[in-house]
């Protein structure tokens, strides 16, 4: 899954939820069950989630939405691969590029 984000340095609740496509409860159990998640918080109890957070909620969508794990499959996956989610890396750079050309594709 391509996240189209601007470049900045914290997003709030609202962007990272459009962006994923999903509601805001989903994040907020997502944060709690994996510790890997710490958004900032405000005062007023608003989180703002960094570009790291960012990363580690599109491994978990990739695992648990798209390849089904269970959440104690994904924690376990991301406790025991931490190594291996380069490749997620790789295939985040991979989609994002495929994302560019299509909208050169559309521009032609």
């Amino acid at each position: 899954m391509h996240i189209d984000l601007p470049e900045k340095l914290y997003y709030s609740m609202g962007e990272v939820t459009k962006a994923f496509k999903v509601n805001a409860s989903l994040m907020r159990f997502w944060e709690k069950e994996f510790d890997v998640l710490q958004p900032k918080k405000n005062s007023r109890g608003n989180r703002k989630f960094s570009k790291k957070d960012i990363e580690h909620l599109q491994t978990i969508y990739h695992l648990v939405k798209e390849r089904g794990f269970t959440l104690d499959g994904a924690r376990e996956y991301m406790k025991s691969h931490k190594n291996d989610l380069s490749n997620l890396e790789l295939i985040k750079k991979l989609e994002h590029v495929k994302a560019e050309l299509l909208k050169i594709k559309e521009q032609l």
